[in-house]
């Protein structure tokens, strides 16, 4: 493939090496390594399955620069933070990395893929296996295992590891890449892998990001967000850490969003890796806060909205419900006492219906829903559709899921209150919303449940939730909504693995 000769975007932020440092250094070395052995993982704008991988000019600068040498031959870099809008190749720049040091590090090395949780970290080792299946010379020297690659003629492993890191002590890493730090809900995990280097010659904890909200869990700054700090006061000479890297890509302060001029400036492989085209549709059907954190890597705080006014309103369409024995998804979400409880389908193809919803009549103290109807509901609706999953959320309606169970209904859990389900749940129902590929049967308390829900925003990204300051408005079929229309493109995209399980324990997604 022909590498484009445009030049791309450089960094706002960027530690400088010299060109010494540079050549003393691995880097170009590592560059040739990868462009010979590693393969292009999926298809996509850089190539099809199986190509060369072949790296611009930035990603090499990049290369040499993170792995320069001093002039005693030690690395001059021990911790590094590379900020780059999303589809610039992050990934692929870990996963290259990761196995070039794999390989070529030291004897009895330790290389660990780090993130907020386990599926995020294996992104990027899930792509470097991938590369060792598509490469016969790296097949015959690394034995893959689930979560685990290893070189049996060196000792040394590649691990993917999560963000519970009590469980990390005793690691000796080698090298570590942090994928997405903005989401670490605490320093945990990077203080014990930071700590755990110490005793390695050359250690590098690397950590390769987008920008995201400021905050963690803790109400405070994020460890990202310090880093990202720390960088910059580095790189203006204002503190003095010789062997902190930073390059940091980012949209200049007050630009506007929607412009080709700012997408071109923040991103090192646009119109050449991403799509120029790519930008034009997501600035149409992302929200500006959320356009500004992946596709212009800026930092926000946080903000409410959601849905733009009228959105969800004009894909009401007068498509009669589904007919008898349709393949369809139901989403559940059921309270017990003061709020209200709603069953919502899917069908297979995107369309949105009410199947029943329990509200509490405005002044009725004391109303409860009858769970015996609730149940009924189920079983009718089981009985008409032909229904493949009813996703619930498990809260105070476990002997309900399990009476249902018993009785043979494909029940799953699906716990609303989990952000690692909701955001990506979330951000596929926006987009539906606004590529027009979902449709919904026009009920008017689905509508209004709809346009009662606000965003909350934390490192996971954004997801719907109540307005506490307006408590009495319900958002419950809202809610049940997104996790029917999640099931079903679920469903509709790899409908060979989702068969649910009949068994007596719920099954949880």
């Amino acid at each position: 493939m022909e590498i484009p000769t445009r030049k791309a975007a450089a960094p706002r932020w960027l530690t400088r090496t010299t060109p010494s440092e540079r050549a003393r250094g691995d880097g170009a070395y590592a560059c040739d390594w990868i462009e010979l052995l590693c393969k292009v993982p999926k298809d996509s704008i850089a190539g099809k399955v199986g190509d060369p991988i072949r790296l611009r000019p930035w990603q090499r600068l990049l290369y040499e620069s993170v792995l320069a040498r001093r002039k005693d031959g030690r690395r001059r870099f021990r911790v590094g933070l590379i900020g780059v809008p999303r589809k610039n190749t992050k990934s692929t720049m870990g996963s290259t990395l990761a196995l070039e040091q794999l390989i070529s590090g030291p004897q009895g090395g330790e290389v660990y893929s780090c993130a907020g949780d386990k599926e995020q970290a294996r992104i990027v080792f899930g792509t470097a296996k991938r590369m060792v299946e598509l490469e016969p010379e790296l097949s015959a020297l690394v034995r893959p295992y689930r979560d685990v690659l290893e070189v049996p003629s060196t000792g040394s492993i590649y691990r993917c590891l999560s963000a519970e890191a009590y469980t990390k002590e005793g690691l000796n890493p080698t090298l570590v890449i942090f994928d997405e730090l903005h989401v670490q809900p605490t320093d945990d995990l990077w203080n014990v892998m930071n700590l755990g280097s110490g005793a390695r010659e050359d250690p590098l904890v690397l950590a390769l990001t987008t920008a995201g909200v400021r905050s963690d869990q803790t109400g405070g700054d994020s460890i990202c967000y310090r880093l990202y700090q720390h960088g910059q006061r580095v790189v203006a000479g204002d503190e003095a850490d010789p062997s902190f890297f930073f390059a940091w890509w980012e949209a200049p302060d007050g630009a506007d969003h929607r412009s080709e001029k700012t997408w071109r400036a923040c991103n090192p492989g646009y119109d050449d890796l991403v799509a120029a085209e790519d930008f034009e549709s997501a600035v149409a059907r992302t929200a500006e806060v959320d356009f500004r954190i992946k596709r212009c890597n800026q930092w926000v705080a946080g903000v409410t909205a959601w849905l733009p006014a009228g959105a969800f309103e004009k894909r009401a369409t007068a498509r009669p419900s589904p007919p008898l024995g349709e393949r369809v998804v139901l989403g559940f979400d059921g309270s017990y006492d003061g709020d209200s409880t709603g069953i919502v389908g899917c069908t297979l193809d995107g369309h949105l219906f009410v199947v029943d919803a329990w509200e509490r009549p405005e002044g009725a103290h004391g109303w409860r829903v009858d769970i015996a109807d609730v149940e009924q509901a189920v079983r009718d609706a089981c009985a008409f559709w032909d229904v493949v999953e009813v996703a619930c959320d498990p809260f105070r309606w476990s002997r309900t899921i399990q009476l249902l169970l018993e009785e043979g209904l494909p029940i799953i859990e699906w716990p609303t209150s989990s952000p690692a389900r909701m955001v990506p749940a979330c951000a596929k129902f926006f987009d539906a919303v606004m590529e027009k590929t979902l449709t919904h049967d026009g009920d008017v308390r689905l509508m209004a449940h709809m346009r009662n829900c606000v965003v909350k925003r934390d490192r996971l990204g954004p997801r719907i939730v109540k307005d506490a300051k307006a408590s009495p408005r319900k958002i419950d079929l809202a809610v049940c909504a997104v996790v029917a229309h999640d099931r079903a493109v679920a469903w509709r995209e790899e409908p060979e693995e989702e068969e649910p399980v009949r068994s007596r324990v719920p099954v949880s997604f």
